[in-house]
């Protein structure tokens, strides 16, 4: 009586095993989409240093003006 009154009337229901297979792809999914997006951020922000740094060069007061 106690196995009917918890669920466990012949093993796993197979739904069940079903969605946690789902749910752990779901999470591996997600998991690889953040290492992807911390990847290209991190890209991303080493440009951004990149031409942060070329325009430090650029003296402004003895620069050329530019045509018009």
């Amino acid at each position: 009586m106690a196995k009917a009154l918890l669920g466990h009337v012949g093993g796993y229901d197979p739904r069940v095993l079903a969605e946690m297979r789902r749910l752990q792809q779901r999470v591996q999914d997600l998991e690889s989409e953040l290492v992807r997006m911390q990847a290209e951020n991190d890209a991303l922000s080493a440009a951004a240093r990149h031409r942060d740094s070329v325009f430090e060069d650029i003296d402004v007061k003895t620069a050329e003006p530019a045509l018009t």
